[in-house]
C-alpha cells in the first residue's frame, strides 16, 4: 500500500491575461500544509475506485504508465472547485500514488498535461513538486487558441520564482456556503472571453506590483507587505474578471473581502482563483485575532461558512 499526501493551494490570480502581451498568464500563488489530499493505491488486477474523479484519474494512470490495474482509495479530499486546488492536487496523487504502487517512475511536470491538469496556471503543479511561493512563466501569447487544446497538447509553464515561505507566516481560509467555482466547459468559456478583451494595461500594473512589492516581501519574509501586495494583485484581477463573475469578486466574496481589509491584523486579503475561497495574510502571532475576524466577515455577511489557518507548505508531495 502507497499513500500520497499533499495540501491546498491559493491562486492570487495572473501576471497578464491580455493578447497585447508577449506572454500570457503566469499564475502566483502559495502552498498550503492544510487542507489536504491523501490518496492510497495498490496493484490490483484492474482500476479500481470508489471516488468517481479519482477514478477518471486512476484510469488515464494506468494506461499512461502502461500498467495493469491498481485500486485507488480517497482518503481525504479537497472541497471540489473551492478556489484551493482540488482538480490539479487529486490528479496529480493519484498518478504519483498509481506510479508508486506499480514500481514505475511518474514525470509529474511531463504527465499533467495528458491528466488534464497545467494548461493555463503551473502554480498547481510547481506547489505538488515543491511547494513554496509560486510564480510561472506563462505561456507565448502566440500559442494562445479559442479552443481548448486536446490534453497533453501543452506543456506545464515553467517556475519562473520559488521563494521558501516563511515559518511564521499564516494563511486564513474562509469559505462561505456558496456555489462552486467556473470549472469545466464554464470555466473555459469565461477564461476565453476574458481573455479576448483584457485591458493590457492592468497586465503592466501588475507585473510592477510583482516585480517591486511581491518578490521583495517574499525575499526578506515581510508578511505585511506580501500581504499588501497579493491583495492588489487580486484586485486588478478582478477587474478582469468583473463581467464574468458580477463584481471584481464574486458574490459574496466581495463583502468578506473588505470585511478582513479592515482588521489590522489581516495584512491583505482576496479571492483564491475562481473561489469562493477568500484568504487573508497573517502571522503565528496573530492567529486567534485573525480566526474572529474571519467568523466576523462571515456574520457580517450574514452568510454560513468555515474559518481556518494553515501554515505554508514548502516541500513537495509526500509519498509513504
Amino acid at each position: 500500500m502507497v499513500r500520497v499526501s499533499t495540501g491546498a493551494r491559493i491562486h492570487f490570480g495572473f501576471l497578464n491575461l491580455s493578447l497585447a502581451r508577449d506572454r500570457l498568464y503566469g499564475g502566483v500563488g502559495v502552498a498550503l500544509d492544510e487542507p489536504r489530499v491523501v490518496v492510497a493505491a495498490e496493484p490490483a488486477a484492474d482500476v479500481r475506485c470508489r471516488h468517481p474523479a479519482a477514478r477518471e484519474y486512476a484510469e488515464r494512470a494506468v494506461e499512461l504508465l502502461g500498467v495493469e490495474g491498481v485500486d485507488v482509495s480517497v482518503e481525504r479530499s479537497l472541497p471540489r472547485h473551492a478556489g484551493l486546488g482540488s482538480g490539479t492536487q487529486l490528479a496529480l496523487a493519484v498518478l504519483r500514488a498509481v506510479a508508486a504502487a506499480t514500481d514505475r517512475e511518474a514525470d509529474v511536470r511531463r504527465l499533467a498535461p495528458e491528466m488534464g491538469r497545467g494548461g493555463r496556471s503551473g502554480v498547481g503543479v510547481a506547489t505538488f513538486e515543491a511547494g513554496g511561493a509560486v510564480l510561472d512563466a506563462g505561456h507565448p501569447t502566440a500559442r494562445f487558441t479559442t479552443d481548448r487544446p486536446e490534453d497533453g497538447s501543452w506543456s506545464v509553464p515553467a517556475v519562473a520564482a520559488r521563494h521558501e515561505i516563511p515559518d511564521r507566516w499564516r494563511f486564513l481560509l474562509v469559505v462561505p456556503d456558496a456555489d462552486p467555482g467556473r470549472n469545466g466547459a464554464a470555466e473555459e468559456s469565461s477564461m476565453r472571453s476574458v481573455v479576448e478583451r483584457a485591458d493590457a494595461q492592468t497586465g503592466d500594473r501588475i507585473a510592477g506590483i510583482v516585480t517591486r512589492r511581491l518578490l521583495p516581501a517574499l525575499a526578506e519574509g515581510s508578511a505585511e507587505r506580501f500581504g499588501e501586495a497579493v491583495e492588489s494583485v487580486g484586485r486588478l484581477n478582478g477587474t478582469w474578471y468583473a463581467d464574468e463573475q458580477g463584481g471584481v469578486y464574486r458574490p459574496p466574496v466581495g463583502a468578506l473581502v473588505s470585511s478582513l481589509s479592515e482588521s489590522p491584523v489581516v495584512y491583505g486579503a482576496g479571492q483564491s482563483s475562481w473561489g469562493p475561497t477568500v484568504y487573508g495574510v497573517t502571522d503565528a502571532d496573530h492567529v486567534d485575532e485573525a480566526v474572529e475576524a474571519g467568523r466576523a466577515a462571515l456574520a457580517a455577511a450574514d452568510i454560513d461558512g468555515t474559518v481556518s489557518v494553515a501554515r505554508g507548505r514548502n516541500r513537495g508531495a509526500r509519498v509513504e
